[in-house]
């Protein structure tokens, strides 16, 4: 271990070994309001639809309004935004925080730890997405969705190829290699275009990225397990078999809506911004599930999934936790949440309601929740992320930027990631194993 700390280092070693950051010292949350005054909690997110959800409890809630900011999303700057306003002394007290930031924001005391608020809605929750707003037994936020994943494509134009859904990543390089063969212009889908592609990707295909052990930290990402995958993608790549529009950019809907892209491998929450953004295709896409590696598996990957943190300095601690429980729990919360964001609900009790069990009119009469129903079902549930994804996500993105480019490929791109995140860490005073 490094023999010299700074307080966020003590922070982030303590994240890495899951045990109390108490002994790191700094300041906590203030003490919550008296009883019967009115309060006003500010929550800071980035999905869309989160302000219909806040609508419906200060409806129901006249002492306790929550004041709703949108704001970019992590990786688009909302992140650091959350954390200035941290340094700064004048942050939200709420702020949606997805899984893959949390162990940041711990590391660098960014997060308030409410257990005492939290712990008695614990068995509402999926275990898994618990701990991922959490640190052995401290409780930062409350779980509001995972991201389990699925196959989108255009049933209409995969008949039009004489395609059907692949079972296997074997059976999807073919049906790529069809379509590029009728049609030289157009592509079955895209290729990973950053590290929460390839991590989710990584998690299908049985991988890890982060571990602690021995007070350590393990860094894996350069492992079989990914390479594998960057080696499959980099193949279709090398074959001109694959798209290079980023997913969501103007240029991947255009691609889209003129027949081009026929495919997308993604998460359950990209159900409305496929159906917003191209509302002349309603009837024309259909989910299967993701496909595998091995025709006898079911293996499924997590694209995402957020909380609802409590900010350092938040006044009211108390309030914004059950505010967030209440966001992420009751029913009719939960039912916006999956109309309007498109979430799979943390909650336990959220697949049961009937907006997750009833048919797409805009997937073709599809009851697709169900697809991703099973999927979440076969999500290993022992992935990690690590203290330093801001720098992971850049660094990946630049690289696999370079590798679209034919400057490099992505299996160069996962060893240097690897290499640059243990420098990093250890430069932040973290002790990473060997």
């Amino acid at each position: 271990m490094a023999s010299r700390w700074s307080k966020a280092a003590c922070v982030a070693a303590a994240t890495a070994s899951l045990v109390s950051v108490t002994a790191c010292g700094g300041g906590s949350s203030e003490a919550g309001s008296a009883s019967g005054e009115k309060v006003t909690v500010e929550f800071w997110g980035a999905a869309i639809g989160l302000d219909k959800s806040v609508a419906l409890w200060n409806k129901s809630h006249p002492n306790v309004q929550v004041k709703y900011s949108q704001i970019p999303p992590g990786s688009s700057g909302g992140y650091s935004k959350m954390q200035n306003a941290v340094k700064a002394g004048n942050a939200p007290c709420l702020g949606q925080v997805g899984y893959d930031t949390m162990p940041t924001f711990v590391a660098t005391g960014a997060v308030a730890d409410v257990s005492e608020y939290a712990n008695a809605s614990k068995d509402q929750f999926v275990p898994w997405a618990w701990q991922m707003a959490s640190v052995g037994e401290k409780v930062f936020g409350i779980p509001t969705d995972i991201g389990p994943m699925a196959l989108y494509y255009r049933a209409d134009l995969y008949k039009k190829f004489g395609i059907t859904p692949p079972k296997t990543w074997d059976e999807f390089a073919a049906a790529a290699q069809k379509v590029h063969a009728a049609s030289p212009t157009t592509h079955l889908a895209a290729t990973p275009q950053d590290a929460y592609d390839m991590g989710a990707l990584t998690w299908q295909a049985g991988g890890k990225w982060f571990g602690t052990a021995n007070d350590q930290w393990q860094v894996t990402i350069d492992s079989a397990e990914t390479q594998k995958v960057a080696d499959y993608w980099q193949g279709l790549l090398d074959k001109k078999l694959a798209a290079t529009e980023p997913p969501f950019d103007t240029s991947w809907f255009k691609g889209v809506q003129e027949g081009r892209i026929l495919s997308l491998v993604g998460a359950v929450w990209a159900v409305p911004l496929i159906s917003s953004n191209l509302p002349d295709l309603a009837g024309k896409w259909a989910v299967a599930p993701l496909p595998q590696w091995t025709a006898a598996s079911s293996a499924a990957g997590n694209r995402g999934g957020s909380a609802l943190a409590v900010l350092k300095g938040c006044k009211n601690p108390k309030e914004a936790t059950e505010f967030a429980v209440w966001f992420n729990s009751n029913p009719e919360s939960v039912t916006s949440l999956i109309q309007n964001t498109g979430i799979y609900p943390a909650a336990k009790s959220g697949m049961d309601l009937p907006a997750a069990n009833q048919p797409s009119k805009y997937f073709g009469g599809q009851d697709i929740y169900q697809v991703f129903k099973a999927a979440a079902g076969n999500i290993s549930t022992d992935w990690r992320w690590g203290p330093t994804m801001t720098q992971v996500q850049s660094d990946f993105k630049d690289e696999l930027k370079k590798a679209a480019a034919g400057q490099g490929s992505m299996q160069q791109a996962v060893s240097t990631l690897q290499t640059n995140t243990v420098t990093t860490m250890t430069g932040q005073g973290l002790a990473v194993a060997k």
